[in-house]
């Protein structure tokens, strides 16, 4: 159906059915103003009782055909043609109002949706379909509206009741005259009981069948009504009296039906006894029997005051008694006997008149005897005869009293659920009140010993107070004792009655006084549910009264009856004599005539008098003492007995407790037994007598440990019973005896075991033994016995004999035992679990014992109960359901209560044994209990309930939820174990498919899946909110748990049978307003769990759709489009659309319900993070919806400030005690979750538009941040914003002071058993965050009795305040993270001048919080960091400037500043981050702050008179405690990375050195004594060289890390540590005498190093570097670097390097042997760059001061490469199309450039490359060959001593270095001649010709992450250098050659051939021979015309290059020396002589 208005109705969104469940106080969350508005448009419906959903009319029609109507409530339907048809159909159906018809249409599908199957089958009608469909909810409603009624009509009576309120206001105006309402209600049921079958159902008799029900139903409803109108609304009116009783007698209690036929079936049937069943409550109440007898509650007058009573008309009164006479049917004899009370009342209201009024005379003539003329003697009133004519055992008034009482769902909860009854209320205290007021009418008619039928009374006595649930009786018994008992004899006459036999026959008392204790019934009561236990849970008042009455009763009875032999009053010696009565009656009384020791252990005194009560003339006589004494010692008495009896019968004793009656003679004691008194002692009824006194007991004192403390010590108070006559031992208390009576019981022979066991008595047995565990001084005794004997749990060699009794109930199929025996083991657990801190304080060795039994009785109920119940025989299946249901009950809490995961925790064993069974060590037997439930309860629900069958779905609802409770606590622990990523049996067996042959919910076929039946719970109301809730979360449990799995785990979507009808049921839960709120909220977890993980799952929920349409090919062939959709049927949105139309009202949510709130805005949150899968309805959202503009108005409102979280009182909400700031601190964290979530929404949408973008961002921004763009330029808003996240309440003194407490009064106490083991994300914040207040309260309880409750009070209130605390700190914390994360992706639109100051601003004023921070401890550090983070980002912002002004600098040195004090701060020092100390630690982020201090600090100090002389000092401070720190951080960090691979230490270490570099600058830091220092206290040098001579420098040691980070782990941080040492000279002696060249000789990489073998490829690491190569190269740049900064100082390092050298020599050989036909790489490259390097730092050293002959030689070896190198550079320079077909890109970086590059057109000369169109990635190679060169040359100038030819004289010139051949050849395979030299300077001028006369900062080519961009400046820079350099080698060497001797010449020569030799391949000796003449006329030639050519080449390059390099200066921006100039004067003078 289409047509959804923009506004929701509550008239569509809450049912009657939903309202009437919110007015019963079942549903939480709704708020008394929410249901005033669902009421008030409802009022004329609730009015009209006859045609509530109004007829159909014209009117109504004409507004559904405009398509548009308005409802009661004024909001605006949209209709749509297609949907008027259904409506008009509905219309027609049920004859109601079209309006009403579309109401109810659209509540439908609201609330429950369309079945699949509707419109499936193209051959149905969808109109009929829908008509079956909408029926049941139609019916369904009609009897909710009049139920809605019933809560009203009992709030109004009660001002105490949450509605009040509600019920004062409405009801006036749903019923404004009671009277008139009644009537009504009497005038429809009366033409109900007579409507015939409407039109259509006469031929249908499934049609038929179903309608009588349902009228039958409402009429239940509308007695119902009527009842609760007549209880306190309307008054009894004569009239209206009479109205009722005619309707009642006239219908026949309800019986007299038109469509009786209709009504035999067993629901039929029902419906009638329920209807007569009212009709007789009604009609009892009418008579107001209570009023009637209170005294003066009746009055007869001519003008009565109170006209509006039945009484004050006396027509009403003939009219009453002529009906109720004229209906004698037994049937009808409660009413009969009721008005035999109320006449009974009228007549002694007449009978104290003086005159009776006219109107009244003739009535009562008629009634009283003495009032009419004919009087008689032997005629008795009206009301005795009808008393005894109700009273007469035939007519059975007791009989239907007791039946209604035990067999109407009125009374009794289990039948009504058995039955399937339509009772709104069952057993309501109302109706017993009525009952209770009928039986007090009878004992006050008639005495209770007269009554014939005494036993039958006893019967309903204890069935009216006794046989139900506890609640519903504990009022009429409190009213009992408190008032009842004082209106007079009559009303307690039954229980003095009983008293007066007690003695003798102690049943009857026992059993009333077990009644009036407001127990409730047993589990042993066939009325009792099985799911029923007398664990009432909190002692109620009412409760406590009735207890306390009843056990100060029997405490102090005032008569001992007994039965006494006539011959025991004559004789000598006789006990007893008769006298007569002293009082002057005319009888006799008897007397003791010695003092009698009476069973109980009282003494009764002589001369006592006793009554007689019956016997007189027999030989036995019943005599009543009047004798003080206690009943509770005689049932002590009868227990001591029956154990005597039993022991001796069984044989395990010898002797008696008891002997004969004491001595006779004189008057000594006189000692009776309980035979000697007369008791009944027939064993069968002894046992029954044994088994109630235990249940007496047991009532009284459940759950009342200070009355049963009083019990106990009166039952061991006074002399010892007659039965214990070793005096020797104790009398044994009541433990012992229990335990005794238990034994003897399952100790009975085994062919009687398995016949009969004593079911009751072992259960009553059992049940004392739970109920007396609370209390501290006799539990001890109960668990010592339980581990002492083996009869019930067995031990670890025998099974117990408990076993073999409990297996004769399988022979049965009744498990009364069975479930007491899993009570007692559930209470066991309760009072260890409670006690557990008083025990390990005060009794520290009982803890053992009690861990022991309860495993012993978990291995007991595991082995033999949980894993064989599933196959067991069942009487009743519910009993199954509640076998499970305790053993799962008892494993979840046992779970919850002691985490498996605590260490040394109390009950930890107990738990993994628990957690092994079920979990880890699991088996099938073990969970398939579990897994079977969960499968088959959908479909086994639907059978039972089908069947009415309602008590076991009852049961099986509860066991479902117990059972879905265990899985999830189980699912939960397993993702917290060290096998989280492992699949466990549980999760295994969820996620596979079982057998099965029932059907599912919908009819489909079987549903075999459990996790699709786990999804069908959630679909279902039928099972309640409870089973959906927790279906719901262990979906969540079950998803969470399989996505951590490194398995292929299955998804939950793969195991849903119709995933798109799963999904939309539960997106109609979150967007149903009135559903529960913890059910919405876990199916939000749930969704934003399954978009998070399941990727096919989230796609459904984002879209709403699954599958899409599919061409389908027929069989012809022919394509055909298959929708998997039916095109008529509209598609249900996804949760993603609810979410954004949620959203748009945010403001409305903001106020009453911000938790749903933020959980919708943590969905779009998630489905954000998984923007590219949802790119489509992301795109929507942002157009359609305005998502962006509501989120930015969200996080722009303010929170205010953080609420106070120190809990001062506690308040009940919602029945739950919670501290009076849960709600203030609730609501503000969850607005500040929802804040934390928009921020991360919009920084997730920023980010992903930055990635989608090209080019400059700031030309297209994206609507995420254009929504909050002006809110980022109003500085004051975004200060207060940012202040806001930065801020953080979080109170470390709350827990310090908690545990100050706890160890101080409760030391046993510790706080991680407290800890919540829920996730996080499925907690709420509150008072119940953390730690769980339940359980504190659990353990603490048993100190409130010692007088700590104070204290314990006192914890409580902290332990909410620190979980108030922690939830305020966890937002705030989530808040700031979420806030850095939006200012890091906002960077590229907010950086910039005008913004900075800003920024600079807050994080100053941030980082001045952080400085002063006081608080510390785990915790704060995680806030300290992600706070540490925020500043960080406000940082990056703000980036760096080099134009800063003075607002800027100050805000720059209060961060300076307060950044120091971050790190002196005492309270979270950074070197415990650094050790490792804090769980969350927080130096990285502070290292990158400091990182920026540092760098702009250099910035600053490089401007001039910037920085004035105190904010230096500033900068200085941070500096100086940076590097302590850094070093000491350095120190440790290398010390760790020696013993272990850790990633995070790999990140800190690059982040310390990264500061350390900054902040060791010359510019910044320009003496460097004060680190020096601290370097070597901490020896940081040695200790990095340590860990570089011993670690992985390739990371081969764990390739997958290598392969993902693409670098060893350390080796680049400690390589960049050396390597900012080594650009300091005094740092750089630290390192060079430190043993930097030991450790980089003996290293891992020393050996390949050595045999050449370093490669600058690495197989497992393909597409990158080597970092071996890497490395390497970076080794050789450091050891030039230190060489370099040790200058002439570096005598001796120089000689060690040229060792290292020697080492290295195959390596360094293997580089500068490439050639030109080799490939080339930039790996390559740089390390012959880092090669130059080294020896050009050598050679400078070298050449100024006295070298070696080490270094000499290693020169010398350096020069032969280098000029063969040369060559190579030449050619490649010369031939650029050749070089870029050498180069082999590595990297995908470098392939992707070389790629571009070859589109690119090609190049002729090396000048072309520098041209920015053409191809930059060989551009930038030519540029590094070019630079290579340069250092080449420069090198061998340096070598050759070049300075020395140009300045000295030729003497003294080095002549052995001459090596450039003279001539200008230029071969690639020779060395370097001087035509390479002049070839290299042409080609630099060439490319210097062409850049020259462009701006120096043009750009060539772009720069790249490595490297940066090179300009006109850098290539002219670079190139001048390589052309300058290649002339002053070829003019010196030029020079050097033409200086040498002509003696010389001949070794010259020789030299020259060598020089050529060496290049050529190998020849004969011929050949050879040959070649040298050749070579000897070449120098000839050479030295006739060097002076001509070479130089005339040498001169006229030089001459080309002067102006060239005049104009260059222009680039570079300086001028210096012209060595052109010097060169070509040089050449000019030295070289160059006249032809």
């Amino acid at each position: 159906m289409s047509g959804e208005s923009s506004k929701r109705s509550d008239l569509i969104d809450v049912t009657y059915q939903n309202l009437h469940f919110i007015l019963s106080g079942r549903a939480e969350g709704t708020s008394l103003a929410q249901i005033a508005d669902i009421l008030r448009p409802r009022i004329p419906q609730l009015r009209n009782i006859r045609e509530p959903f109004g007829t159909p009319n014209d009117a109504s029609k004409k507004k559904v055909d405009s398509g548009s109507v308005a409802l009661r409530d004024g909001v605006i339907l949209r209709v749509e043609d297609a949907d008027k048809e259904y409506v008009f159909a509905v219309s027609r159906k049920f004859g109601i109002d079209e309006v009403d018809a579309l109401v109810l249409l659209r509540s439908l599908f609201y609330n429950e949706g369309l079945s699949s199957k509707i419109g499936a089958d193209p051959d149905s009608n969808m109109v009929d379909e829908l008509l079956e469909r909408i029926t049941p909810f139609y019916h369904a409603e009609r009897l909710a509206m009049l139920r809605v009624l019933e809560p009203l009509f009992r709030a109004n009576e009660n001002p105490d009741d949450p509605l009040y309120a509600i019920a004062s206001e409405f009801l006036p105006q749903i019923v404004p005259d009671g009277t008139a309402f009644a009537e009504t209600l009497i005038t429809e049921y009366d033409r109900r009981t007579k409507a015939p079958l409407p039109e259509g159902a006469n031929t249908d008799p499934r049609q038929a069948s179903a309608w009588a029900k349902q009228n039958a139903k409402e009429q239940l409803v509308m007695l119902e009504v009527l009842f609760w109108t007549m209880f306190s609304y309307a008054p009894c009116a004569g009239p209206l009296v009479v109205r009722i009783f005619e309707t009642a007698y006239d219908t026949g209690l309800g019986s007299r039906q038109q469509n009786s036929t209709l009504l035999l079936d067993e629901e039929g049937v029902q419906l009638q006894q329920d209807s007569a069943a009212l009709w007789i409550l009604i009609t009892i109440e009418v008579l107001e029997l209570e009023r009637v007898a209170e005294p003066g509650g009746i009055e007869i007058a001519a003008d009565p005051a109170d006209k509006n009573i039945y009484w004050a008309s006396p027509e009403s009164l003939k009219r009453i008694h002529e009906l109720v006479v004229s209906h004698g049917d037994s049937h009808y004899a409660c009413t009969f006997v009721a008005w035999a009370y109320v006449l009974s009342r009228l007549a002694q209201v007449i009978g104290q008149m003086k005159e009776v009024p006219e109107s009244y005379a003739k009535f009562f003539e008629s009634l009283l005897p003495q009032l009419d003329r004919s009087y008689s003697k032997d005629r008795e009133a009206t009301h005795i005869l009808m008393a005894k004519t109700a009273l007469d055992p035939d007519v059975g008034l007791f009989n239907l009293i007791l039946t209604l009482l035990t067999g109407s769902p009125l009374f009794v909860t289990s039948v009504a659920l058995r039955t399937g009854s339509s009772v709104t209320d069952p057993n309501a205290v109302a109706f017993r009140s009525v009952l209770k007021g009928l039986v007090m009418s009878i004992v006050e008619l008639v005495p209770v010993e007269l009554i014939p039928d005494f036993d039958t009374l006893v019967e309903v006595w204890i069935a009216l107070f006794g046989r139900s649930e506890s609640q519903p009786v504990a009022g009429i018994c409190k009213q009992f004792w408190t008032s009842d008992w004082s209106l007079g004899i009559a009303r307690r006459a039954i229980l003095d009655v009983a008293r007066s036999r007690f003695h003798i026959q102690p049943r009857p008392l026992i059993r009333l006084l077990r009644a009036l204790t407001a127990a409730g019934f047993l589990e042993t009561d066939p009325l009792s549910p099985a799911d029923y236990s007398q664990d009432l849970g909190a002692l109620s008042e009412d409760r406590m009264v009735c207890a306390e009455h009843v056990f100060v009763y029997l405490n102090s009875l005032p008569t001992y009856t007994q039965v006494v032999h006539v011959s025991q009053c004559t004789g000598a010696h006789a006990p007893y004599d008769k006298v007569p009565d002293r009082n002057g009656s005319s009888g006799l009384v008897y007397i003791n005539l010695r003092p009698i020791k009476l069973p109980g252990g009282s003494i009764l005194a002589p001369k006592s008098v006793g009554q007689l009560l019956s016997g007189d003339g027999s030989d036995l006589v019943v005599v009543c003492w009047q004798h003080q004494h206690s009943g509770w010692k005689v049932l002590l008495e009868l227990l001591t007995d029956y154990v005597n009896r039993t022991r001796l019968q069984s044989g395990t004793s010898g002797s008696r407790m008891s002997t004969a009656p004491g001595q006779r003679g004189g008057h000594s004691l006189v000692t009776l037994r309980l035979e000697d008194i007369g008791v009944e002692m027939d064993p069968a009824s002894y046992e029954a007598v044994i088994t109630d006194i235990l249940d007496l007991i047991r009532s009284v004192v459940q759950d009342n440990p200070s009355l049963a403390e009083r019990l106990l010590k009166s039952l061991e108070s006074g002399d010892p019973v007659v039965s214990h006559t070793a005096k020797e031992a104790q009398p044994p208390d009541l433990v012992q005896l229990t335990t005794m009576i238990l034994e003897g019981a399952l100790a009975q022979p085994e062919r009687q075991r398995r016949g009969s066991p004593k079911t009751a008595l072992i259960t009553s047995a059992m049940s004392v033994l739970a109920a007396l565990l609370p209390l501290p001084k006799y539990s001890p005794r109960v668990w010592l016995y339980i581990r002492s004997t083996t009869s019930l749990f067995g031990s670890d060699k025998a099974v117990g004999v408990v076993s073999s009794v409990l297996a004769a109930e399988r022979l049965t199929g009744h498990y009364t035992m069975t479930l007491a025996l899993l009570h007692l083991v559930q209470q066991l657990f309760d009072e260890a679990s409670s006690s557990v801190i008083m025990v390990m304080q005060h009794n520290p060795k009982l803890q053992p014992v009690k861990e022991e039994v309860l495993l012993r009785a978990a291995r007991f109920v595991h082995s033999e109960i949980w894993v064989e119940h599933m196959g067991w025989k069942y009487a009743q299946l519910g009993d199954r359901f509640e076998i499970g249901r305790r053993v799962s009950s008892f494993y979840s809490q046992l779970l919850k209560q002691a985490s498996p995961t605590l260490k040394d925790g109390p009950f930890t064993s107990l738990s993994r044994a628990i957690v092994d069974a079920l979990l880890f060590k699991a088996s099938t037997s073990t969970v398939n209990p579990l897994v079977s439930a969960v499968t088959n309860a959908g479909a086994m629900f639907k059978l039972l309930s089908a069947s009415r069958r309602y008590t076991d779905a009852r049961r099986l609802i509860f066991l479902l939820q117990c059972h879905l409770i265990l899985i999830r606590v189980l699912l939960t622990f397993k993702q917290k174990s060290p096998i989280s990523d492992k699949s466990c049996l549980l999760e295994q067996m969820l996620c596979a498919s079982v057998g099965g042959n029932v059907s599912s919910f919908d009819g489909a076929p079987a549903r075999t899946d459990p996790v699709d039946a786990l999804a069908g719970f959630v679909k279902q109301r039928d099972m309640g909110d409870n089973v959906r809730v927790e279906a719901m979360r262990v979906l969540f449990a079950l998803c969470s748990s399989l996505s951590v799995s490194q398995d292929s785990p299955p998804t939950i979507i793969g195991h849903l049978s119709d995933p798109e009808a799963t999904v939309s049921s539960l997106v109609r839960v979150i967007q149903h307003p009135y559903d529960d709120a913890l059910l919405r909220n876990a199916v939000w977890n749930f969704i934003i769990l399954a978009v998070d993980k399941e990727p096919a799952l989230a796609r459904l929920f984002v879209t709403g759709r699954f599958r899409v349409q599919e061409p389908q090919v027929s069989e012809k062939g022919k394509g055909k489009e298959k929708a998997t959709d039916q095109p008529d049927k509209p598609k249900a949105p996804g949760a993603f659309v609810i979410a954004c139309e949620m959203l748009a009202e945010w403001r409305q949510f903001w106020e009453v319900n911000p938790q749903l709130l933020a959980s919708l805005v943590r969905f779009l949150d998630v489905v954000w993070q998984h923007g590219h899968e949802h790119k489509a309805s992301l795109e929507d959202a942002r157009k359609t919806f305005g998502v962006f503009e509501h989120l930015a108005a969200i996080l722009r409102e303010e929170l205010g400030p953080a609420p106070d979280y120190r809990t001062e009182e506690f308040v009940t909400l919602d029945g739950v005690q919670r501290s009076n700031l849960h709600e203030p601190v609730s609501s503000y964290a969850y607005r500040a979750t929802l804040k934390s979530h928009t921020a991360h929404i919009i920084a997730t949408d920023i980010k992903m538009h930055l990635e989608s973008v090209k080019g400059d961002p700031r030309s297209q921004k994206p609507a995420s941040y254009t929504a909050l763009e002006d809110m980022f330029k109003a500085e004051e808003d975004l200060s207060e914003l940012v202040a806001e996240a930065a801020s953080s309440v979080y109170d470390p003194a709350l827990y310090d002071e908690l545990i100050a407490q706890v160890n101080a009064v409760f030391p046993a106490l510790k706080m991680e058993q407290l800890q919540m083991q829920e996730l996080i994300v499925e907690r709420d914040f509150g008072d119940d965050f953390a730690f769980s207040k339940t359980l504190l309260q659990l353990r603490l309880q048993p100190f409130v009795t010692s007088g700590y409750d104070g204290i314990m009070h006192e914890a409580l209130k902290k332990l909410t305040s620190i979980n108030l605390n922690l939830s305020l700190a966890h937002v705030q914390t989530a808040l700031t993270q979420s806030w850095q994360a939006l200012l890091l992706q906002t960077v590229p639109y907010l950086r910039s001048n005008s913004i900075r100051p800003v920024f600079l601003s807050m994080a100053a004023s941030i980082s001045g919080d952080l400085s002063m921070e006081k608080r510390s401890g785990d915790m704060m550090s995680a806030i300290h960091s992600a706070r540490l983070s925020l500043l960080l980002s406000l940082l990056e912002v703000a980036w760096f400037s080099a134009i800063d002004k003075g607002a800027e600098i100050d805000n720059f040195i209060r961060l300076v500043q307060n950044v120091r004090g971050i790190l002196l701060n005492n309270a979270l020092p950074p070197a415990k981050s650094f050790l490792g100390q804090y769980t969350a630690p927080f130096h990285r982020p502070l290292l990158q702050i400091i990182y920026f201090c540092a760098r702009h600090s250099r910035s600053l100090a490089r401007r001039p008179k910037v920085l004035n002389a105190e904010q230096r000092l500033a900068i200085s401070a941070l500096l100086d405690t940076t590097l302590i720190l850094t070093i000491d951080a350095l120190r440790m960090t290398f010390d760790s990375a020696r013993v272990r691979l850790d990633l995070e230490l790999d990140q800190d270490l690059e982040l310390l050195v990264a500061v350390f570099e900054q902040c060791t600058r010359p510019d910044l830091n320009p003496s460097p004594t004060l680190w020096l220092t601290r370097c070597q206290e901490t020896d940081v040098i040695r200790a990095s060289l340590q860990l570089f001579s011993g670690m992985d420098l390739v990371g081969l040691s764990d390739t997958a890390l290598l392969r993902t980070r693409k670098q060893p782990l350390y080796a680049p941080q400690v390589l960049t540590f050396h390597m900012a040492l080594a650009s300091i000279p005094a740092a750089a002696e630290r390192l060079a005498s430190g043993g930097i060249l030991a450790a980089y000789s003996e290293n891992p990489l020393s050996s390949a190093a050595r045999a050449g073998m370093i490669d600058v490829i690495l197989p497992e690491l393909p597409g990158e570097r080597s970092p071996a190569h890497f490395a390497y190269c970076t080794m050789l740049a450091i050891i030039a670097g230190v060489v370099t900064a040790l200058g002439q100082h570096s005598h001796y390092f120089d000689e060690e390097a040229s060792g290292l050298i020697q080492f290295y020599g195959d390596q360094i050989h293997r580089a500068m042997s490439w050639t030109i036909g080799e490939p080339i790489t930039l790996p390559l490259l740089e390390e012959m760059e880092q090669i130059v390097n080294l020896f050009s730092a050598m050679a400078h050293d070298h050449t100024h001061a006295s070298g070696s002959e080490a270094v000499k030689s290693v020169l010398q070896f350096f020069t032969s490469d280098a000029l063969l190198l040369l060559q190579q550079l030449n050619y490649a320079l010369t031939h650029p199309n050749h070089l870029a077909s050498l180069i082999e890109p590595i990297t995908a970086e470098e392939k992707s450039a070389m790629d571009a590059d070859q589109d690119k057109s090609s190049v002729t000369t090396p000048s072309e490359v520098v041209d920015p169109v053409k191809r930059p990635f060989l551009a930038r190679i030519v540029h590094r060959l070019f630079r290579l060169s340069a250092s080449i040359l420069s090198t061998l100038v340096t070598i050759s001593r070049a300075e020395t030819v140009l300045i000295g004289e030729p003497e003294d010139w080095p002549i052995d270095q001459a090596l450039i051949v003279p001539h200008s050849k230029v071969v690639p395979g020779e060395p370097a001649s001087l035509g390479t030299l002049l070839e290299l300077g042409n080609c630099s001028l060439d490319v210097l010709r062409r850049l020259v006369d462009r701006p120096a900062a043009q750009a060539v080519v772009k720069g790249v992450k490595t490297e940066k961009a090179l300009d006109v400046h850098d290539i002219v820079a670079t190139t001048r250098l390589n052309l300058e350099a290649a002339v002053l080698y070829a003019v010196t060497q030029l020079a050097m050659w033409l200086s040498k001797p002509e003696f010389d010449a001949t070794p010259n020569e020789m030299d020259l051939d060598d020089a050529l030799a060496e290049s050529q391949a190998p020849e004969s000796v011929k050949e050879r021979r040959a070649r040298r003449q050749s070579s000897m006329s070449l120098a000839e030639r050479l030295r006739r015309g060097m002076t001509g050519e070479m130089a005339a080449d040498l001169q006229s390059l030089l001459n080309k290059a002067k102006p060239i390099v005049a104009k260059s200066e222009t680039v570079m921006g300086e001028k210096d020396v012209d060595i052109l100039q010097v060169l070509s004067q040089f050449v000019h003078e030295r070289i160059s002589v006249p032809s």
